[in-house]
């Protein structure tokens, strides 16, 4: 198994310890981790006694739910201990802690997730992960109407994981209960429902997935405004740049204002949907004049995105990547220094001059914007 070479200073403090969930689950599949998260079958003060001791630091990121980060060579490593469910109400979970590594495993959601294994290497498997993993199948640990109704953010992760890992027909039974208890997405906060959607839309081909949330009733639910598929579809087979935000331009339908609300974007992630928005006005056979018209009111990255809305224009995006962005070369005080008072009219001027150096192809220099703004203000 190939994790981070600082686990084994871990290990050296605290060797009941296990890589649990998506480090074993992505090391299975031949994927980069991203992190590694470990639990152990010891109580939180006992892990923070063992790291003090090894000279490990350690944060009681969430003592009462049993979690402690430890802190080795600039690299986070969490550590849980091992937990059993006492009470669930559909979002959190009342926990208390425990020894038994299968208990454990039986509260996570999917058998892929439930995996488990030691510094030596040794796997452990409870449900069926191996196989599952295998097999391109999501499916939940156990009954999988009690595990959504554990926790119905498990609804939005069946998705998210089943883009990234499915092969062939979703599990009938997950599919049967995210069916039957879909209206749960509805309780979930817009923010864990919108982070889930972006992990949807970052997985390399989104969207089977996606048609699965809409024929089981959760997409319609989550993106009350509309939705088209068949756009996004059409912009990933273009060969479109894996954007996640250029993704959710393709996807979401509707008034991106409203939409933006119901799922409490930041206010940069509603500026850039309401850019990319935007209809595409470039043609390949658009003069260089016309680039830079563009170009003057738009950056070329978003310019670039919006093409592939329409049509598979590489010589386009080649074109509008290699000319520079004009900037407009007059400025208010080049105006006071022709004599002009501050005020409104100034305003006006500048607008009227930057209409004619972009009608004539934004290279006029700032002498002959001011020599326009001269004519202006004798009009």
């Amino acid at each position: 198994m190939i994790l981070f070479p600082s686990l084994e200073v871990l290990w050296a403090a605290l060797p009941e310890a296990r890589v649990v969930g998506g480090a074993v689950r992505d090391t299975l599949a031949g994927k980069k981790l991203a992190d590694v998260d470990l639990a152990a079958p010891l109580s939180p003060d006992e892990v923070m006694a063992r790291l003090t001791t090894a000279r490990i630091k350690s944060i009681p990121t969430g003592i009462a739910h049993g979690t402690v980060t430890a802190l080795v060579a600039d690299q986070h490593f969490e550590i849980t201990t091992l937990r059993r469910d006492v009470k669930t109400d559909g979002r959190h979970a009342l926990v208390a802690f425990t020894d038994d590594w299968q208990e454990d495993a039986s509260r996570r959601d999917f058998t892929i997730n439930a995996m488990s294994m030691d510094r030596n290497g040794r796997l452990f498997d409870y449900f069926g992960g191996v196989t599952d993993l295998r097999a391109g199948v999501v499916r939940f640990v156990g009954d999988a109407k009690t595990r959504i109704a554990e926790d119905y953010l498990r609804i939005m992760r069946f998705f998210r994981f089943f883009a990234r890992y499915a092969v062939g027909a979703p599990d009938t039974e997950a599919v049967d209960a995210i069916e039957e208890l879909r209206d749960g997405v509805l309780l979930l906060s817009a923010e864990r429902v919108w982070s889930e959607l972006k992990r949807i839309l970052a997985a390399a081909q989104p969207v089977t997935a996606l048609q699965l949330m809409q024929t089981t009733g959760v997409l319609e639910r989550v993106l009350p405004e509309g939705f088209d598929i068949d756009r996004l579809a059409a912009l990933i087979a273009r060969g479109a740049p894996l954007d996640i935000m250029l993704r959710a331009a393709a996807l979401l339908a509707g008034e991106i204002k409203t939409t933006a609300a119901q799922l409490k974007l930041s206010n940069e992630e509603a500026e850039i949907l309401q850019r990319l928005q935007i209809p595409n006005t470039l043609h390949p056979t658009a003069t260089d004049a016309d680039l830079r018209r563009a170009l003057a009111n738009d950056d070329a990255p978003t310019l670039i995105a919006r093409t592939w809305f329409v049509e598979n224009w590489e010589s386009l995006r080649t074109r509008l990547a290699a000319t520079p962005r004009p900037v407009f070369p007059l400025q208010g005080r080049d105006l006071t220094e022709l004599g002009i008072p501050q005020g409104p009219r100034i305003g006006k001027i500048l607008a009227a001059v930057r209409r004619w150096w972009m009608e004539n192809g934004c290279t006029a220099t700032r002498e002959d914007c001011r020599a326009q703004a001269l004519l202006t203000i004798i009009k």
